[in-house]
Parts: C-alpha cells; structure tokens; sequence
C-alpha cells in the first residue's frame, strides 16, 4: 500500500484519539517498517491491518466501521490534494464512474507499484448507479467511506445500499440511489 494510506491513517489516529494512542498502536503491532512511513514509500497491506486491528482493541470500535471512518478522513486529504480530479465532474455519478478509467490510471501514472481496488461502474437508469468493489485486500468498508464523502461533496440526497458478492468480501455491489430532482 502507498505510504500517504499509512501517513494519514496515523494522522487522523492522532487527532481522533491522540498521540499516546498512535504511540500504543505502533508499540503493539510487529511492523517491518518499524512503523516509520513516508507518503511515497510502499509498505505491506498487513502493516494496516495490523494498525487497525490495534486500533480496534484499543477504541472497542469495530475495524469496519474504523474503515469506513478512516475512507471518510481520507477523502478530505484527497480533495485538498488533488482538486483537479473533483472539478472534472459535475455530479458524484460522473466521478464515481471515472475512478477506474482515470484517477486509477493517474494515480498509477504517480505510483507504478501501486495495487489499487477495481471498480466497475453500471448506470442502471438516471438515478441509480452500481459499481463493483474488487480487491484482496478486503477493505470495502475503506471504499464505502470514500463513496460517502464523495456524494456528500457533490451535494447528492441518496441510499448507499452495500452487498456482498463473495463470501471472502472480496467483491462488495455498492448500490447509489439518487433522489430525482423536482
């Protein structure tokens, strides 16, 4: 994973629940970074379960829904860094359907090691989009913050209904139902 991940997951840590919790989490996990990590370092996807499992024990809060909290603080990060790719769009649908065919594509342009989630989009009418959550990683949760920060940015009154694929939770079906302009 992109070192930014871990950068801004330790940052939002200590704001949310302070230094000396950073500090525990990191003392508790058995990290080969040494939990040292730069926002263009590469470090293994295990580090950040670990974080967040860590996290979890301590807060009593579920490491999903500290995921999906964690996708919403990031998705702040991302639209203070790259503005550009939130001004393309004129609607959440239209950038929740560019991700795969060009921010992924940017972002790899930035990061060629960069092992990034799939997302395949359907527009299933003018007020309802699919998309299709795809990674090992299993992290959807992350992903289902993100889509929430991004409909609230875009000013859209929907439903986000989430279902599982496969039993592993590999691929998440995000359902967005947007609310018809009168």
């Amino acid at each position: 994973m992109k070192g930014i991940v871990f950068t801004e997951f330790l940052e939002m840590v200590e704001k949310e629940f302070g230094y000396d919790t950073v500090d525990d989490i990191l003392e508790n996990s058995d990290l080969p970074s040494g939990g040292v990590y730069t926002a263009v370092g590469t470090y293994a996807h295990g580090e950040m379960i670990q974080l967040i499992s860590n996290l979890s024990s301590i807060t009593k809060i579920t490491v999903p829904e500290l995921l999906k909290s964690y996708g919403q603080y990031l998705f702040n990060t991302f639209l203070r860094s790259y503005p550009a790719f939130f001004e393309r769009s004129k609607n959440s649908f239209d950038f929740l359907e560019s991700i795969d065919n060009h921010i992924h594509v940017e972002v790899k342009k930035l990061y060629p090691d960069a092992e990034l989630p799939r997302f395949e989009t359907s527009r299933i009418d003018e007020t309802t989009l699919e998309m299709i959550y795809t990674s090992q990683r299993k992290m959807s949760a992350f992903a289902e913050g993100l889509i929430e920060k991004t409909l609230e940015h875009y000013g859209d009154n929907i439903s986000l209904k989430k279902e599982a694929i496969d039993e592993e939770g590999t691929q998440i079906k995000f359902t967005i139902v947007r609310s018809k302009m009168s």
